[in-house]
């Protein structure tokens, strides 16, 4: 049976692939993975989460050992998946511990420590993450890597304003990916990395934003989001990488 012909998520990746899923307690990240588990012709998807107790591995985006035990611990992937983020998050190591940060609506709520949270959450943890799992991913086969960005992180795309913290340290997450991608050509030519928009989906993270009132067709369930992330991953070719894609498919500008 020819490849495009097989039943499967994953049709461009070998049969019996190994993924990693960083962020699999979160609904996205959650949803990857059980899409990934249920795919008939994967090999070993393994869950790392900030609890080992809701995922099988642990790990800790804010902690540079902690990600490089997690590579160690995964070894050899074709597919990595990282589904982390977070819009509200809680100062650490400093005064006052445990004050929680909102996203900011105006430009004197502009704070170093939330900023300082946001990129350490949002830029600089999915940035190792890639430095020490890209690596364990084949050099000479097809292979796949994607992070979960945002429309807002988009430059040109920025019509309102606000939430300086989040969309900057999205912004960041974009270079990473772009720089990466062209760094990670010279040594693995077939692996493609791309930064994905997930669309509004109906999770803890998005929860506290989402308009009341009636249901709207444009806010997806995670299972929907993944499923779409997943297929614009697989069919993106080699010389798409290091871009910025929707749930569609189509590019968003920086």
């Amino acid at each position: 049976m020819a490849a495009a012909e097989q039943p499967g998520t994953m049709l461009s990746l070998k049969h019996g692939y190994r993924a990693a899923v960083i962020g699999a307690t979160g609904a996205i990240g959650g949803a990857v993975a059980r899409r990934l588990q249920a795919d008939p012709r994967a090999g070993e998807v393994m869950r790392f989460g900030r609890s080992a107790s809701d995922a099988d591995f642990r790990i800790d985006l804010e902690s540079e050992p902690s990600i490089r035990a997690a590579a160690a611990r995964a070894g050899a992937v074709d597919l990595l998946f990282v589904a982390t983020g977070a819009l509200r998050l809680t100062a650490k190591g400093g005064p006052p511990e445990g004050k929680a940060f909102e996203p900011e609506k105006t430009l004197a709520r502009l704070d170093p420590q939330a900023l300082a949270a946001q990129f350490a959450v949002n830029a600089i943890g999915p940035a190792l993450v890639l430095k020490h799992f890209a690596k364990n991913q084949p050099r000479g086969d097809r292979a796949l890597a994607a992070v979960l960005s945002a429309r807002v992180g988009s430059i040109g795309d920025n019509r309102l304003g606000g939430w300086h913290g989040y969309r900057a340290a999205k912004a960041a997450l974009n270079q990473y990916v772009r720089t990466i991608a062209i760094e990670l050509r010279r040594t693995h030519p077939k692996l493609v990395l791309a930064a994905l928009h997930p669309g509004t989906v109906e999770s803890p993270l998005s929860a506290p934003f989402r308009p009341e009132g009636a249901a709207r067709p444009d806010i997806f369930t995670p299972e929907n989001s993944a499923a779409a992330l997943l297929r614009v991953l697989d069919s993106l070719a080699d010389r798409q990488s290091g871009g910025f894609y929707d749930y569609r498919g189509r590019a968003i500008e920086w």
